[in-house]
C-alpha cells in the first residue's frame, strides 16, 4: 500500500499537489469544502472542515494530514493531534499563521523585523497610533483576510467603526491590528521548506507584483537580489520556520522598503501563489517539497533551471468559453509557456490559472509569459 497523504482543502493548491504525489507514488485524498472544486483530479470526500468528527474521519483513511489553506479550527486540529494523526504543520504553527495579532506578537519576541505595529479595540486607541505615525495606517481583521481582502489603508479613525462593530457584537470581545504605512520600493516572497527533523531548505527569494491586494506576476529571482538582501531574506525565513516549528512550505512575504529594510508583511504555512514558479524553474516544486517535508522525507535541490523564471497569475480568464477553448492559440503562439489550469470556471477577479516562463533574458521571459497569460484572458496582462 501506499503512502496515503490527506489534504484538507480542495482548491488548487491541492490540486497541484496531485502530479507530485503520481511521481512520488502516493496516494493522495482531499477533503473538500463541497463538489466540483479544483482537486477533484484526487480521491475527494466533500464535508466540513470546521466539524471535528468529520475531519477525524477523513483522517482515519490516511496517513499524514496537511493542508490547502490554514483556516481550520483550532479545536479541529487539536482533536487530531490527541487522536494520533501526524499533522503538518501542527496547531501551534498553524495559529501564528491563523491570528495575524499572534503573528506579529511572536515575530517581534523573535525580534524579526515588522512594521510598527499595536492592537487596538476602538477609535480612541486608532486614533492615538495613527496621531504617532503621521495620520495614517494600515488596519487589518487578525482572521480570515486573503488577497487583499480584510485590510485598510485609513487616514482617520473611523474609517473601520463596521469592524469595531462587529468586534463589540461578537461575545468573545476583540481587537484589530493597525501597523504603519510603511514606504516600499517592492514586495518580495521568501520561501522555505522545513521537514519535522530539522532540516530547511530555501529557494531564491523573488520580486512579487501585487494588483488589487491580488497577487499578479512574480519574477524568480528578483532582480538586483543577489547578496545581503537574497542572505537576509533567506535568514529571516530560516529563522521563523525554526523558531515556529513549521512543517511543510512556508512563505514569508516581505517588504523592501525606501530605506533599504526587510520587513515581514505576511506567513503563509503551505504552497504559497510565490512559489509556483518553481513547477517549471526550480529542480525541486513548492509542491513536491511540500510533500516530501510532511512525510520527513530528504528535501530536494532548489536550484533553478535557467537564469529566470517568470509566473503571471490568470486572472478573470476569458469573457466566453473555457481556458483550455484557448490552448490552441495560446500553445501555438507561446511554446515555451507553461500553462497549469486550475479548472475553474472563468470569473472577474477569480485566480483561473497561471502561466510560467523560464529562460536567460528577463524581458524575453516577462514578454513571453504576459503575452500567454493575455491569450488566456488574464485581466491582469
Amino acid at each position: 500500500m501506499s503512502i496515503r497523504v490527506g489534504v484538507i482543502g480542495g482548491g488548487q493548491l491541492a490540486r497541484m499537489m496531485v502530479p507530485a504525489a503520481v511521481n512520488l507514488g502516493l496516494d493522495i485524498r482531499v477533503l473538500a469544502e463541497q463538489q466540483g472544486m479544483s482537486a477533484r483530479l484526487a480521491t475527494v470526500e466533500v464535508g466540513d472542515y470546521r466539524d471535528a468528527d468529520t475531519v477525524l474521519a477523513f483522517a482515519e483513511t490516511v496517513d499524514v494530514i496537511t493542508f490547502d489553506h490554514e483556516h481550520v479550527p483550532q479545536h479541529v486540529l487539536r482533536a487530531l493531534v490527541d487522536a494520533g494523526v501526524q499533522v503538518h504543520p501542527g496547531p501551534d504553527a498553524l495559529a501564528v499563521a491563523q491570528d495575524k495579532l499572534l503573528m506579529r506578537e511572536r515575530l517581534t519576541e523573535l525580534g524579526l523585523p515588522v512594521p510598527d505595529w499595536a492592537r487596538v479595540h476602538d477609535q480612541e486607541e486608532l486614533a492615538a497610533f495613527l496621531a504617532e505615525h503621521g495620520g495614517k495606517g494600515v488596519v487589518k481583521t487578525p482572521r480570515g483576510g486573503y488577497d487583499g481582502k480584510g485590510v485598510r489603508v485609513v487616514h482617520g479613525p473611523n474609517e473601520v467603526d463596521d469592524w469595531f462593530t462587529a468586534l463589540s457584537e461578537d461575545a468573545n470581545g476583540g481587537a484589530l491590528l493597525v501597523e504603519e504605512l510603511v514606504s516600499f520600493r517592492r514586495e518580495l516572497a521568501q520561501l522555505v521548506a522545513r521537514r519535522p527533523s530539522g532540516e530547511v531548505v530555501p529557494w531564491r527569494v523573488v520580486e512579487t507584483v501585487q494588483l488589487g491586494g491580488v497577487c499578479s506576476e512574480v519574477i524568480a529571482p528578483a532582480p538586483g537580489s543577489a547578496g545581503r538582501l537574497a542572505d537576509t531574506a533567506e535568514e529571516i525565513a530560516v529563522t521563523v520556520a525554526t523558531a515556529l516549528g513549521v512543517t511543510g512550505v512556508l512563505a514569508v512575504e516581505l517588504f523592501e522598503t525606501d530605506d533599504d529594510r526587510l520587513l515581514i508583511n505576511e506567513l503563509a504555512m503551505r504552497p504559497h501563489n510565490s512559489g509556483h514558479w518553481t513547477q517549471d524553474g526550480s529542480v525541486t516544486s513548492q509542491f513536491e517539497q511540500h510533500l516530501r517535508a510532511v512525510l520527513d522525507l530528504p528535501l530536494g535541490w532548489t536550484g533553478c533551471h535557467r537564469d529566470w523564471t517568470v509566473m503571471v497569475n490568470v486572472l478573470g480568464g476569458p469573457a466566453e468559453g473555457t481556458l483550455d477553448d484557448r490552448y490552441p492559440q495560446v500553445l501555438g503562439a507561446h511554446p515555451l509557456a507553461k500553462v497549469h489550469n486550475y479548472g475553474k470556471d472563468p470569473r472577474p477577479g477569480r485566480k483561473v490559472g497561471h502561466v510560467n516562463v523560464a529562460g536567460d533574458d528577463l524581458d524575453d521571459v516577462v514578454y513571453e509569459a504576459r503575452a500567454a497569460a493575455a491569450l488566456l484572458g488574464a485581466e491582469n496582462a
